[in-house]
């Protein structure tokens, strides 16, 4: 195998085990009665700096599809492209309203900001949106994730 396959092969794992990474965190984060406040706001944190490496990790196919996007790219590439820019607007509407209600991490930090009752629906209403489009997003990655598991298990 040459180097530039094995390198590649370890770029792959290491995406998925990022993006796993975030799923589960999200899931948990996600009812934060049975977390507590305090546990779902610093996974929340903590999953933002994991969704900056997804980014990162994923930046050259971004790069690609956005200069291509209003040329020639299949249907399901475009479909996946717009579903990640609408989980990206979501996922930014979502930490933004979490960070403004929050009730540990900015106060533990020492910044207090002022209440304001539109920040609760606003972010309850993008977390579920985030869950389906999250959904989405993996159904329509579900090869990729079967493909990366199954190199995995190919040492």
């Amino acid at each position: 195998m040459s180097e530039i396959q094995s390198s590649s092969k370890k770029l792959t794992r290491v995406k998925l085990v990022v993006d796993l990474l975030i799923f589960f965190v999200f899931l948990i984060a996600m009812d934060p009665r049975s977390s507590g406040v305090a546990v779902h706001e610093w996974l929340a944190t903590a999953a933002l700096a994991a969704l900056i490496i997804h980014l990162l990790l994923s930046w050259d196919w971004i790069a690609q599809i956005s200069r291509r996007f209003m040329r020639r790219v299949n249907v399901q590439t475009r479909i996946n492209y717009i579903l990640n820019w609408l989980l990206f607007i979501d996922g930014s509407v979502m930490m933004l309203s979490g960070f403004m209600i929050s009730e540990a991490v900015f106060p533990s930090l020492g910044i207090e900001l002022p209440r304001n009752f539109a920040w609760r629906p606003l972010h309850d209403m993008t977390a579920n949106l985030f869950l389906l489009l999250l959904g989405l997003h993996t159904a329509l990655h579900w090869g990729w994730v079967v493909d990366t598991f199954k190199l995995s298990s190919i040492r």
